[in-house]
């Protein structure tokens, strides 16, 4: 399926830790570029993405930006508050059985095992987190390439549907432009009186046919065209193959137009070469 290299794709998610979200843009380049932007607690999971991304894109500057943003910092104490309230409930009831009852201190109730709890954010959570995240955001950019990818097939395959019109155009047209270029060299010739014989005139025609024939560009342009068709409908990568075609149809059309003998002629070449540079545009953005 033809796949575009440009799309944009974001995707977030929200822990009882803290938020991630992601932001992945690509666009037309010649080779595969990632440009990664990573916090720099998560420095670590770049030889992850880069491999992630070395599969699944093939050509494309490909910009990733991940945010994170904890609830809290990385470590902090945490009163346990359930279990306090037990601790008091529990010396509330032994009370009675105290001599001098005294009243409980908050700093010694905060030593007793337990209370506090030291926490600290599980990293590799939070790595994990952001590496599903991340498929999820390249899939989601891969869908949206696919989709222009569609679009463009259908643009280029219109285009091709135009070419194959002019094609058939002048081969259609042909024998009337040798036979009209026949009858108005005849023509001259008697107007200027000359004793040209049927052989020599006969010659004349066949070597202006020579010099006019356009039957082999005609066959190439449509062997281009059909392997153009032939290419979009292929997986991978396509996008080298077909700027090599877009090369090869713009040769024929230079040639259709250096071979023209009449306007009519020279007016296909220069629609061909329009459509053809039409084409060669948007290829520039397929992968």
């Amino acid at each position: 399926m033809t796949r575009s290299m440009t799309a944009f794709a974001r995707q977030e998610a929200e822990h009882e830790w803290g938020s991630l979200s992601w932001e992945i843009r690509s666009v037309n380049h010649r080779y595969l570029e990632p440009h990664l932007r990573l916090p720099e607690n998560l420095k670590e999971l770049e030889g992850f993405l880069r491999e992630k991304l070395r599969k699944a894109v093939s050509r494309g500057k490909v910009e990733c930006t991940l945010r994170f943003n904890p609830e809290a910092t990385e470590q902090q104490l945490v009163v346990n508050k359930p279990y306090v309230q037990e601790v008091i409930n529990a010396a509330e009831s032994v009370q009675g059985m105290l001599q001098n009852h005294q009243a409980l201190d908050p700093l010694e109730l905060l030593r007793w095992p337990g209370v506090l709890q030291d926490t600290k954010l599980d990293m590799e959570l939070v790595k994990a987190s952001a590496k599903e995240l991340f498929g999820k955001a390249l899939d989601d950019m891969l869908e949206g390439r696919g989709r222009e990818g569609v679009e463009l097939a259908t643009l280029i395959n219109q285009r091709l549907d135009a070419i194959s019109a002019i094609v058939a155009e002048v081969r259609e047209n042909m024998p009337k432009i040798l036979q009209n270029q026949r009858d108005n060299l005849a023509q001259r010739l008697a107007e200027l009186q000359a004793d040209l014989d049927e052989g020599r005139l006969e010659q004349e025609i066949a070597l202006l046919a020579q010099k006019a024939d356009v039957d082999e560009e005609m066959d190439r342009l449509d062997t281009h065209v059909q392997e153009v068709r032939r290419v979009l409908k292929q997986k991978g990568p396509i996008g080298r193959r077909l700027d090599f075609l877009m090369q090869e149809l713009n040769r024929e059309a230079n040639t259709l137009s250096s071979k023209s003998i009449v306007a009519s002629t020279t007016q296909c070449a220069v629609e061909l070469k329009v459509l053809i540079e039409q084409m060669r545009e948007q290829i520039q953005n397929i992968e």
